[in-house]
């Protein structure tokens, strides 16, 4: 699995075979020269809570015997993963809007996101591709608070994240979404997340496969009912936990 440490990779559904019961996707993964993240480099030591302040919120899932979900393998980097390459997108061009089945939509520039409460958040990341890197140290504001500022319709069972990156979008049971750790972050370990990780802002839901956490975060849109977003077409799984190794549909 040592692919996966520090080379920049695309994937995309190359051929899908369908049975009576069930649909099964074969991928074929194309590295696009190698991309070594030197500063997001981790020890052998999986880093702990000890240094954390009690601010911090602690992912349920980091305090598990086992780390790892279903055949997922730990890497001490972070790899960087998209389905079209990064878009032309700062802090200074970035805004979010909450829209859907909420009561007031709201429309967030840099600064105004900036001035909202912010939360720390201890978690894992777990990629479809069957890398996991444990202990991420994230900041931003929590998804709950953006929906507290929005009011939430009780249509609403689901949200639709959208990225800047061209269409895409992402689907996820709002339950998820509203989970204590899920985050829209502008912050990993101390640092500002850089455009190749989803910055200046990106989702993230640490309870579900990384691909439902949207990088370059553009909308968050709440619906009443499920919609298969850029991978969930090609026959990812419209949920997504790691835990029950939701990969495909």
């Amino acid at each position: 699995m040592t692919l996966w440490d520090g080379t920049f990779l695309t994937f995309l559904p190359v051929a899908v075979a369908s049975t009576c019961s069930d649909t099964k996707i074969r991928l074929t993964y194309r590295a696009k020269g190698e991309h070594v993240d030197s500063s997001k480099l981790q020890g052998d030591t999986v880093p702990g809570t000890s240094e954390l302040g009690d601010d911090v919120i602690i992912s349920s899932d980091t305090r598990r015997a086992e780390r790892l979900p279903p055949n997922q393998v730990r890497t001490k980097k972070w790899p960087v993963l998209d389905s079209r390459g990064a878009p032309e997108i700062s802090a200074d061009t970035w805004t979010l809007t909450v829209t859907g089945l909420v009561e007031t939509e709201l429309s967030l520039d840099w600064h105004a996101f900036r001035e909202l409460p912010r939360v720390k958040v201890f978690a894992d990341m777990h990629c479809v591709t069957r890398w996991s890197r444990l202990a991420n140290l994230w900041e931003g504001v929590s998804a709950e608070t953006l929906l507290a500022r929005a009011g939430v319709d009780s249509k609403a069972r689901f949200v639709i994240a959208h990225g800047y990156d061209g269409d895409f979008t992402t689907n996820l049971p709002l339950g998820a979404f509203r989970s204590e750790d899920a985050v829209v972050a502008d912050t990993h370990d101390r640092e500002p997340i850089s455009l190749e990780h989803g910055g200046p802002v990106r989702l993230v839901v640490p309870k579900l496969y990384a691909w439902k956490s949207a990088k370059w975060l553009r909308a968050i849109e709440l619906v009443e009912n499920d919609r298969a977003g850029y991978w969930e077409e090609g026959g990812y799984h419209m949920v997504g936990d790691p835990w029950e190794e939701e990969r495909f549909r």
